[in-house]
């Protein structure tokens, strides 16, 4: 296992970051019907194996399954009796936790209130990362950040993140964090896969400028490129993707990645869900994945991609088979700065 500085921060982090959206037992009909069912005893089991292979990081949300899992993932850590110092806690605020008009959003009164519930059901006296879940089209973002701010002085939360905002969004937050000395923003935690790379257009370029992290969700694109699914496919595809079509995927765009990925699987005796996992972390910009699993052998399989080393010419065929379409203005970006690197220049004779 490798350890990555958090954003830039003197905090190291796993590589691979344990995903506990699958803790609880969330009622069908719900939206986390399709997704959890970790009873804590698995929940145990999960966290265990997961510290056992080097993992110090774990993201959670208020949001999942209405707080089970902050509550078992507290419960876990008791029942282990891991040292706090020992373990990164991420967890996050914004989504709807009640049937009161200010039981959601990123507002001053409900990011108060919230993180004195996810510390109670946490069982912790701090939070080492506390992200905002979603952008709040309502609130004005200096509310937020203030909010944040105090959160850090009180030293109820360690550092601060965000997940799922636009770039300009997140560019102007860290003006803002900068003119007003707040605490800024460390991490972006985002949804990036081999058939979904948008993030690299306008997201990465400003986390590679600002130095700040990024936690990667949903590698697999909600177990599509597990090898579950499409053409080849030596299952019946059931899982969570057939019951949960989400995140959007153009699936043309990921039965072609899935294929290439299928042959490096079967050259190293690998999984293709490893595969997908390990051309992701070795990205130069990607932090940590995050990953979930509803048992130990699921979690193993994720596991194994630290151990996975591909060389250049896998990453090379992957690269091609997954390269985004050329869009306005980055095409445009590209054209008009040429000749403006040094290494663009021709030496004179």
């Amino acid at each position: 296992m490798r350890y990555n500085q958090l954003g830039n921060t003197g905090l190291f982090v796993s590589e691979i970051c344990l995903g506990t959206m699958t803790f609880g037992e969330a009622k069908q009909g719900t939206p986390w019907g399709a997704i959890a069912d970790v009873d804590q005893k698995a929940a145990d089991e999960i966290v265990q194996r997961s510290l056992d292979a080097g993992v110090n990081f774990i993201d959670t949300a208020d949001v999942y399954s209405f707080g089970e899992s902050e509550r078992l993932l507290g419960q876990a850590l008791k029942n282990l009796g891991v040292p706090r110092k020992d373990v990164v806690i991420a967890t996050k605020v914004y989504g709807v936790m009640g049937d009161k008009p200010n039981d959601r959003g990123a507002s001053r009164g409900h990011i108060m209130d919230s993180v004195e519930a996810s510390l109670k059901r946490l069982q912790t006296d701090h939070i080492d990362l506390y992200q905002i879940h979603a952008t709040d089209p309502v609130t004005p973002i200096d509310e937020t950040l203030r909010a944040l701010d105090d959160l850090v002085s009180r030293g109820l939360v360690r550092y601060v993140g965000v997940s799922n905002w636009q770039a300009w969004r997140i560019a102007k937050a860290l003006g803002i964090s900068e003119r007003k000395d707040y605490a800024r923003f460390e991490t972006v935690q985002a949804y990036y896969s081999i058939a979904g790379r948008d993030l690299e257009r306008d997201i990465v370029p400003l986390l590679q400028e600002e130095k700040l992290g990024l936690m990667v969700w949903s590698p697999l694109a909600g177990g599509l490129l597990s090898g579950k699914y499409g053409p080849g496919a030596p299952g019946n595809g059931e899982g969570r993707r057939a019951n949960f079509d989400f995140p959007p995927v153009d699936k043309d765009r990921a039965w072609a990645c899935v294929a290439v990925m299928r042959e490096i699987a079967e050259k190293h005796g690998v999984s293709v869900a490893t595969v997908a996992l390990a051309y992701i972390l070795a990205k130069p910009f990607v932090t940590t994945v995050i990953i979930g699993a509803k048992r130990v052998d699921q979690l193993d399989q994720n596991l194994a991609a630290v151990t996975l080393k591909l060389d250049a010419e896998e990453i090379k065929k992957l690269d091609e088979v997954s390269a985004l379409a050329p869009e306005y203005p980055g095409w445009m970006l590209s054209r008009q700065a040429a000749g403006r690197r040094p290494v663009d220049f021709e030496p004179k004779a």
